[in-house]
């Protein structure tokens, strides 16, 4: 009898991945291929216009901080299986409210700040508590809070004010310690250092000479970055992450494992809304107003942003660092276009484009997934 050891039998149910296709399944590679590419057009084409000087990479990463702030919240969302199509409205209704509060009554703005997150996270949870007690879908739900918001924050204005745009809020905000957390800069030193040494580009004359052209990092890129951290962590690092991966994916089988789904759920309105809720206030405070037109589509660019970054429209599937990704994307070329002298329009185009192929990429990518054909 021979002692020569038998090899286990293969489990023909058992289908070998090669790397290429594990890779192919990542959510992120659509928002890294995205991202190398647009990088590599528009060194190609925009790199003698001022893009890449210190001045041209902080307007379009600004731009981009705005699309993030907002796609960590949607991505979210999106992995547990909803929509929320008031964000824009949300961002408008935001800021207005912190102008009426601030300017027009009066409050100290950090008061004002707080009330406005208060009142606008607890409408992220009515989103959320009605689309779980009626089992409408999310879409109709939040596309009927879409226009309740907008409405408010045209009216509210005509109102108290005779105007939709409301000023002020600069000199109101003045020496306010919560204002300094959404419309402050940090590492001023450290550019003013950059700058000495003849690192970045300082200002060759006028009453700010040898002074930085960029003089820090805006509040509105420092909030971008920890809540895509923050996203990041809770996504792929805790056990509510994978609840929210769980309730996305089937809702049903993930309560009979005891997974508080209608929990998760709404707490991830509350989340997208407070995401919406942070780009206002920093909104508010660079721009020292709040418009009733602010926020129009940014419900479509945070979704878009997010499918570009690898989400399922189906839910249970993403990635936040996927969605960061795509909302660079968006930021770079926004601004490249104005760089390359293109017509700023054809930026609707690009979102048109990229949100088909990014929808076919991950039809595709469900496809692998599941084996359906």
């Amino acid at each position: 009898m021979s002692n020569a050891p038998t090899q286990p039998a293969t489990d023909e149910r058992i289908k070998s991945r090669s790397k290429f296709r594990e890779a192919l399944i990542r959510p992120e590679l659509g928002g890294i291929v995205g991202t190398v590419a647009v990088f590599v057009f528009f060194a190609l084409f925009a790199f003698d216009s001022g893009m890449f000087t210190s001045k041209g990479v902080l307007n379009w990463s600004q731009v981009s901080a705005q699309f993030m702030i907002i796609a960590v919240g949607a991505c979210l969302l999106m992995i547990a299986g909803e929509f929320d199509l008031s964000v824009g409205s949300m961002i408008g209704f935001a800021g207005m409210m912190i102008a009426i509060l601030a300017v027009t009554l009066g409050w100290p703005v950090w008061m004002a700040i707080i009330t406005t997150f208060i009142v606008c996270v607890a409408l992220g949870a009515l989103n959320g508590f009605i689309v779980i007690r009626t089992g409408l879908p999310s879409f109709i739900v939040t596309l009927a809070f879409l226009f309740i918001l907008r409405g408010f924050t045209i009216y509210f204005p005509q109102t108290i004010e005779r105007k939709t745009i409301i000023g002020g809020i600069k000199d109101a905000a003045e020496g306010d310690w919560l204002a300094a957390l959404f419309g402050g800069k940090i590492l001023t030193g450290f550019f003013s250092w950059l700058g000495d040494m003849g690192l970045i580009e300082t200002f060759s004359r006028g009453s700010r000479e040898g002074q930085p052209v960029v003089d820090g990092v805006p509040m509105l890129i420092v909030w971008a970055l920890v809540l895509v951290v923050f996203g990041h962590v809770l996504l792929t690092k805790t056990k509510f992450g994978n609840w929210i991966f769980a309730a996305g994916g089937d809702a049903e089988a993930a309560r009979n494992s005891g997974v508080p789904v209608n929990r998760v759920k709404i707490s991830m309105f509350m989340f997208t809304a407070f995401c919406a809720t942070v780009f206002a206030t920093c909104q508010v405070m660079e721009f020292g107003s709040a418009g009733s037109d602010r926020g129009l589509l940014k419900e479509f660019e945070a979704i878009i942003a997010v499918v570009i970054g690898g989400a399922l429209l189906t839910g249970g599937y993403g990635s936040v660092l996927g969605a960061a990704l795509g909302a660079l994307i968006f930021g770079v070329v926004q601004q490249g276009l104005f760089f390359a002298g293109v017509e700023s329009s054809l930026f609707r185009v690009f979102l048109g484009v990229i949100l088909l192929a990014a929808v076919i990429l991950n039809t595709y990518i469900r496809r692998m997934i599941t084996g359906e054909r």
